[in-house]
């Protein structure tokens, strides 16, 4: 996502730290996706900050029908 707007982690927690006040760092970042401990209102903002929707489909294949 980040290289398909020619952005960095850095400035993603740059814009990150702007939007919402709390600290965000590009080691945090790092540290949050290598962890999978990203939680979903940091997600949501992510996508506001590079133009994406988080979009949630049901997957009938799996459930059998």
């Amino acid at each position: 996502m980040l290289a398909s707007k020619c952005m960095t982690l850095s400035k993603l927690a740059e814009k990150m730290t702007e939007l919402s006040g709390k600290t965000y760092s590009q080691s945090l970042l790092s540290h949050k996706l290598i962890d999978e401990s990203l939680r979903y209102t940091e997600m949501k903002m992510i996508c506001k900050i590079l133009g994406y929707r988080i979009y949630i489909d049901f997957d009938e294949i799996r459930l059998g029908r």
